[in-house]
């Protein structure tokens, strides 16, 4: 191997990553060496103006996507530098894209198979240099932070699309439609033996055949193969108490998360997380071997996961039932073999507490339990296809950008379409990512005649992204659009009352409006301490008279066609 193509990794002490400037141009000159076997372009920019790249490896020089696609060739997805300061993938996809184009047994091997990635996706978080912000991890010299220009985590940003950043990798994965994803990244947690442990999309999850055939044929033999390659490798430790001794539970990736992004177009999803306290060095070698393995498995089986992906996309066709929301089952945990180190308890020379700490001479192996099943605890009747009205162009954009097929109304009518009516929310006290995130939200179904205008969109469940929409789409779900926010104006009420004048215009309602009589009447008997405040009194007659109605309030505005 010539010197000038070795990585920073391999040309140091094996203590150091790449910088973004020295990775892009590494990787165009390794592009212009050998145009037959990789090719490598800018897919968007950053908020920081800094470019995006992307890559795509082929044995036998078929580079278009189109092409790739119709021949249902399989194709893997290798994510990295989505947390900069995690940077050992980065590091790895270097080398083994290199290895690809001057190795010929190598690359053939891959047949069929398209190998594409991303190498580095946080390009902001990688201009922000340094060696501190890691507080719990062991190297490498220097490197990049995990919040992008904005101060945003870009694994938290994968359907509010906050970024130009995530608006990128929305579109690159959906054209793209990888059959198999691995994103790298650094653990935080528990002290263990394991340099590598994997988060996988929750097979309960990502449902059917294909999580069936992910926990049961594929997990066990990337397992297997990464034992065999000297890196035994556990579930990510996720423990349900303090230690990792009570069990472990499989980590819920919900769609703000690669994995859970990946499995709203039926993708199996992969977040290997290499030990933090582990060198730099076993990272990087645990996290090549990690992708090697999981590329391996997808040469080997990827016309099978090709097959299962397009069950899983009919089958949505013509699904009415929709699970949106998934919840662990406590009381049926499986086991895992587990090598850990034992868990103790001793007082805190910084306070009066006593402090957790792992005590390295003391590693111990034995079955733990592992919360492994998660059923889903929402389920939704879903309709042939929602409405959503053309002034709600933040949503309407992310479903374009995620490939959802979508229909123009040409012509205005009035329609009797189903709606929710949103009873109450539950928001976070403090901003999350950007947003007041909705963990509780409760709904009462109604029909509601709405005028349907021209330029409205009509998003018919009939398609392959079905599962994109109604997710996303469902308030309960996960992380729907409602969840994060895009709807915020509809809770607000848009007029107002004073209080002096509506005393009297109170009275007459309650005269006239027998419903509304009555719905007060059980206020104030299950409400007596509120009586004696008069804007409680007022804003419950003002929100629930006939007279001021708002329509718009609390109405949901995506409506259903059943």
């Amino acid at each position: 191997m010539s010197n000038e193509l070795k990585t920073p990794f391999e040309k140091g002490n094996q203590n150091q990553t790449t910088t973004w400037a020295d990775c892009i141009a590494w990787y165009e000159e390794l592009a212009k060496r050998y145009p037959r076997v990789l090719r490598f372009s800018q897919i968007g920019t950053s908020d920081a103006g800094v470019p995006i790249h992307a890559g795509v490896v082929s044995a036998d020089g078929v580079f278009d996507r189109f092409e790739i696609k119709r021949d249902k060739r399989p194709v893997f997805f290798n994510n990295n530098g989505i947390h900069p300061g995690e940077p050992e993938g980065v590091d790895a996809c270097m080398a083994l894209v290199r290895d690809f184009c001057q190795e010929p047994e190598r690359l053939a091997a891959l047949g069929r198979t398209v190998f594409i990635f991303i190498p580095l996706y946080n390009v902001d978080g990688a201009f922000n240099r340094n060696d501190t912000s890691r507080v719990n991890q062991d190297g490498p010299e220097s490197f990049g932070f995990r919040g992008n220009s904005r101060h945003l985590d870009l694994n938290r940003d994968f359907v509010k699309c906050d970024t130009l950043t995530a608006r990128a990798f929305n579109e690159f994965f959906t054209a793209w439609d990888p059959d198999v994803m691995v994103d790298t990244h650094t653990s935080n947690g528990a002290d263990y033996s394991y340099t590598m442990t994997l988060i996988q999309t929750q097979a309960d999850k990502l449902g059917g055949e294909l999580g069936d055939f992910l926990r049961e044929t594929m997990l066990p033999a990337m397992f297997a193969e990464m034992d065999r390659r000297g890196w035994p490798t556990c579930p990510y430790v996720n423990p349900v108490k303090d230690s990792p001794d009570d069990g472990i539970a499989d980590f819920l990736e919900t769609p703000r998360f690669s994995t859970g992004y990946a499995a709203l177009h039926h993708t199996i999803g992969f977040m290997p997380e290499t030990h933090m306290l582990k060198p730099f060095a076993d990272r990087y070698h645990s996290m090549r071997a990690l992708v090697e393995t999981a590329l391996g498995f997808t040469v080997a089986n990827g016309d099978k996961i090709v097959q299962l992906r397009r069950a899983a996309k009919d089958e949505g066709r013509t699904r009415r039932e929709w699970p949106i929301h998934w919840a662990m089952d406590e009381a049926n945990p499986s086991s895992f073999r587990f090598k850990g180190y034992a868990a103790k308890y001793k007082q805190s020379v910084l306070g009066d507490y006593q402090r957790l700490w792992y005590d390295r001479s003391a590693p111990y192996e034995k079955d733990i339990p592992y919360f492994n099943r998660f059923p889903a605890d929402v389920v939704v009747w879903a309709p042939r296809a929602y409405v959503v009205p053309q002034q709600w162009r933040e949503v309407i954009e992310r479903l374009q950008w995620n490939g959802v097929r979508m229909e123009r109304v040409e012509a205005e009518r009035e329609q009797e379409l189903a709606c929710y009516h949103i009873k109450s929310v539950s928001s976070r006290p403090h901003a999350y990512e950007g947003h007041m995130f909705h963990d509780d939200v409760q709904l009462e179904r109604r029909c509601a005649t709405v005028t349907v205008r021209a330029g409205d969109y009509i998003v018919p469940l009939d398609q392959d992204n079905a599962r994109y929409a109604v997710e996303m789409l469902e308030p309960l779900g996960h992380d729907s659009f409602f969840r994060w926010g895009f709807f915020n104006s509809v809770l607000e009420k848009k007029e107002a009352y004073s209080d002096y004048v509506f005393e009297d215009e109170a009275e007459k309602l309650l005269r006239d409006e027998p419903e509304l009589a009555a719905r007060f009447a059980e206020w104030k008997e299950l409400n007596p301490q509120k009586l004696s405040d008069q804007y409680a009194v007022l804003d419950f007659i003002f929100a629930h008279c006939a007279r001021y109605r708002e329509p718009e309030w609390r109405r949901y505005p995506v409506f259903m066609i059943d």
